[in-house]
C-alpha cells in the first residue's frame, strides 16, 4: 500500500511534466521556426514475481515512473507564403546562424530583412551569418559573380552590404558581326553598339561596297568602318521654329576589305580594330559560314558585342540557393554573399535558449558544413525564398496527447486515493 503512494506520486509528477511540454508546444503553434518537444517516460524499478501456477511464468510490478528524456521533433514545419525575398525556409536538415552576444545562435526561423544600414538581420536585430563575396571595394563592384562559395564554417561573418553600390563601366573591346550581305552591287550597312570608357553607347558602323574590279570565282567587297556617337538629343531651334538633331561625333574611321568564295563563304578580311572614343574595339567578321556571308538571298544582319554600362544599386534580394543578389539600374546582377546553413551531428543535443533559438553543446557537437564531391562547402539542403517555416506542432496530435496525459494524471491521482482508502481500512481492521 505504501508503494502505491510512491507510484502514484511519481506518476503525477512525470505526467504533469509531460502536460507542461505539450502545453508549451501548443502555445507556440503560431511561432515561426518553433521546434516541438516530446517527453519520454521510463520505469524507475520493477520487482519480479513468480506466479503460483507456473515457475516459468514471471510477472513484474513497477514502482513508479520518471521522465527519461525530452527530445526534439525534427520534422519540417508548415511553409507560409510571404511578400519578401529575404524570408527563407530550410526544406531539410540545417540551421541558420545569427550572431549572439558572445557566440553564434542557431534557428530555423528565417524571417530576415535588410535594416537601414543594409545589414541582413532578424526581425529583432540579430545579424545573420554567412560568407561575403569580397567583390566590393569603396562602393564599387569589382567583379560580377554568379555564386559566392560558402567559406569555412568557423569563418562565417555578419552579412553587411553598402547602402550605395555602383556597377562599373565595362568598355566594349570586341564586336562580332553576322549576316548575309547578298551579291547585288549595292551598299550594305551593318551596325553594332559599343560602350566607351565613359559609359556612352556609341555605334560601330560597317559599309560594304563591291570592289572594282571583281576577281572570279567569288566576290570581293570594300569596307568602311566608322566609330561614332549616337545622335544627340533633339534641340529646338526657336528662330527656325523646328527641332534640330545634332550630327553624330565620329571618333575613328578604318578601311579594309573582305573576300568570299563562289559559295559565299568568307575567306579573308583585312579589317582589324577601331578606336571607340579611346577604347580599341576588335571587329570580328567571322570565317567561312560563321559570321558575314555573301549568298544570293535577302540581306540580313545582326551583331553582338561585349561591354556593359555602369549602373547604380536598385536593391538586394536572396535567391533559393541562399545567394544575396545585388540588382543594378543597368539590368545587371551579381552575387555578393551567401547565407550559411549549419548542420550538427546531433540536432537533439542542442541547448534551447527559446522556442526558436539554440546553442551548440557537447551533445550536439560543433557546427559543420556539408561538402560536395570536390570538397567544396555547400548548403546541403534546399531553401525556399518568399517562404517562412512555421511551427512543426500539429494541433490535432497535440490535443490528443494532452488528453492522454491528463487521463494518465487522473489515473495516478486515483491510485493515491485508492492506496489511502486501503490503508485506512487496514488500520481500522487492526483496531
Amino acid at each position: 500500500m505504501i508503494q502505491g503512494f510512491y507510484t502514484g506520486i511519481s506518476g503525477i509528477q512525470t505526467h504533469q511534466y509531460g502536460i507542461d511540454v505539450v502545453a508549451d508546444n501548443l502555445s507556440n503553434i503560431s511561432t515561426n521556426g518553433f521546434r516541438a518537444y516530446v517527453a519520454e517516460f521510463s520505469s524507475l524499478f520493477e520487482n519480479s514475481e513468480s506466479t503460483a501456477l507456473s515457475s516459468s511464468v514471471d510477472g513484474t510490478i513497477g514502482v513508479g515512473s520518471r521522465v527519461h528524456a525530452v527530445s526534439m521533433d525534427e520534422s519540417v514545419g508548415t511553409l507560409a507564403l510571404t511578400q519578401r525575398s529575404t524570408d527563407l525556409a530550410i526544406l531539410g536538415d540545417g540551421w541558420f546562424g545569427i550572431q549572439g552576444e558572445q557566440e553564434p545562435i542557431y534557428t530555423r526561423d528565417g524571417s530576415f530583412v535588410f535594416d537601414v544600414n543594409r545589414d541582413l538581420v532578424t526581425n529583432d536585430g540579430y545579424y545573420v551569418l554567412g560568407t561575403m563575396g569580397n567583390n566590393i571595394a569603396d562602393g564599387v563592384l569589382t567583379e560580377a559573380l554568379v555564386e559566392v562559395p560558402l567559406g569555412d564554417v568557423n569563418a562565417q561573418q555578419k552579412l553587411r552590404f553598402p547602402q550605395e553600390l555602383t556597377f562599373p563601366i565595362v568598355p566594349t573591346t570586341e564586336v562580332d558581326f553576322f549576316g548575309n550581305i547578298g551579291v547585288e552591287d549595292a551598299i550594305k550597312v551593318v551596325s553594332a553598339e559599343a560602350i566607351d570608357a565613359e559609359g556612352n553607347r556609341n555605334t560601330v558602323r560597317l559599309e560594304f561596297s563591291k570592289a572594282d574590279p571583281q576577281v572570279l570565282p567569288g566576290s570581293q567587297w570594300d569596307i568602311k568602318a566608322t566609330a561614332q556617337s549616337r545622335e544627340q538629343e533633339a534641340i529646338y531651334d526657336a528662330e527656325a521654329n523646328e527641332t534640330v538633331y545634332l550630327p553624330a561625333e565620329v571618333y575613328d574611321t578604318q578601311f579594309g576589305s573582305v573576300s568570299f568564295d563562289a559559295s559565299g563563304a568568307l575567306l579573308s578580311t583585312t579589317l582589324g580594330s577601331i578606336n571607340n572614343n579611346g577604347t580599341s574595339v576588335a571587329l570580328n567578321l567571322g570565317s567561312m559560314y560563321e559570321g558575314i556571308i555573301s549568298f544570293d538571298s535577302t540581306f540580313s544582319a545582326s551583331s553582338q558585342s561585349n561591354g556593359k554600362e555602369g549602373g547604380d544599386l536598385v536593391g538586394y534580394d536572396i535567391n533559393q540557393n541562399g545567394q544575396i543578389i545585388a540588382t543594378f539600374s543597368n539590368g545587371e546582377q551579381s552575387s555578393i554573399g551567401t547565407v550559411a546553413v549549419f548542420h550538427f551531428a546531433n540536432n537533439k543535443g542542442l541547448d534551447r535558449i527559446s522556442g526558436t533559438r539554440f546553442m551548440e553543446s557537447s551533445n550536439s557537437g560543433e557546427p559543420l558544413f556539408y561538402k560536395d564531391a570536390n570538397g567544396q562547402n555547400i548548403l546541403g539542403t534546399a531553401l525556399a525564398n518568399f517562404r517562412i517555416e512555421g511551427s512543426n506542432v500539429e494541433m490535432a496530435a497535440g490535443l490528443t496527447e494532452l488528453i492522454v496525459l491528463q487521463r494518465s494524471y487522473d489515473a495516478n491521482a486515483k491510485s493515491i486515493t485508492t492506496a489511502d482508502e486501503m490503508l485506512q481500512k487496514a488500520l481500522n481492521m487492526s483496531a
